[in-house]
């Protein structure tokens, strides 16, 4: 299991063709803060229908976009 599994699984469950999640509001969901090793893992949000789009640290936000089928 991976440790961002509750964030993927909260994409899709809530299914929103978009989501702009602050990065208190991902800690809300994980019960951590992200940290840089969700780079590497970014590309599990591909299976459960996601891809991860803009991170910005500027903002403390990160988009993320159903993919279409």
């Amino acid at each position: 299991m991976s440790k961002y599994e509750r964030l993927w699984c909260y994409l899709e469950r809530c299914n929103k063709a978009e989501y702009l999640l602050s990065y208190d509001e991902i800690k809300m969901i994980l019960g951590f803060s992200i940290d840089h090793s969700f780079l590497t893992y970014k590309k599990e949000a591909n299976e459960y229908g996601y891809e991860v789009g803009k991170i910005s640290l500027k903002e403390k936000t990160v988009r993320f976009h159903k993919i279409e089928k």
